[in-house]
C-alpha cells in the first residue's frame, strides 16, 4: 500500500497536482452553482413582473 502513496517516487509530484485539480473542479462547481442561483432568481423576477406581481 505504501508503494501506491509513494508512487513510484514520484509522490511529492503526483499529490499535489491531484490536489491542485481537486480546487479547481470544486471551483467550478461552486462558481457553476452560484450562476445557476443568479439565473434563477433573475427569472423569478422577470416571471414574477410579467404576471404583473410586483413581488
Amino acid at each position: 500500500m505504501a508503494e501506491y502513496f509513494n508512487m513510484g517516487g514520484y509522490a511529492a509530484w503526483i499529490w499535489p497536482c491531484y490536489g491542485l485539480v481537486t480546487l479547481g473542479l470544486v471551483g467550478v462547481l461552486v462558481t457553476t452553482l452560484r450562476g445557476l442561483n443568479a439565473r434563477t432568481r433573475e427569472f423569478e423576477a422577470l416571471k414574477s413582473a410579467r404576471r404583473g406581481d410586483g413581488a
